[in-house]
């Protein structure tokens, strides 16, 4: 009984970890993206809201990022909105050129319990959580972290 019910909990703490990990957005254009989908990429999921300065600031790092690392795949979940047409028009005025999900507590809740933004929370490329950050994020906080873990496997 006893063995029974180990590998019960074993079996629930996978799974549990596995929900955890795993995500699945729809962006803004319908595109669904899945963590299992971006394997050998860093992911780096973004919550962010208009009105908050921080997310402001490290958006056009993001955005120079992006376009310049394909090695990274960044998603932006836009939080705390009442107009989705602004949230995109908001994202074309600042050339954002990465996927964009309109989020909500639920869409948040894949990943956790959304208590500060910006928040971001990063995948290595085997699709393990490999750090979040709660709070401003910089293009070279994000390229010393990668490179550091990357050293780390050496």
């Amino acid at each position: 009984m006893k063995n029974k019910f180990n590998l019960s909990v074993c079996t629930l703490v996978l799974f549990l970890t596995f929900q955890v990990q795993a995500f699945q957005f729809k962006d803004a254009t319908g595109e669904l993206h899945k963590l299992e989908d971006y394997k050998g990429r860093w992911v780096l999921i973004n919550f962010w809201a208009t009105w908050c300065a921080p997310c402001l600031k490290e958006i056009p790092d993001l955005i120079s990022l992006y376009q310049d690392r394909k090695d990274i795949m960044i998603i932006g979940v836009a939080m705390d909105y009442s107009d989705p047409q602004e949230i995109m028009s908001f994202v074309r005025s600042l050339s954002i050129n990465y996927p964009i999900v309109l989020g909500d507590r639920k869409i948040a809740s894949q990943l956790d319990e959304i208590s500060l933004l910006p928040s971001t929370y990063f995948y290595d490329p085997d699709g393990h959580p490999a750090a979040r950050q709660l709070g401003i994020i910089s293009r070279e906080n994000i390229e010393k972290f990668i490179e550091s873990k990357s050293m780390e496997k050496k």
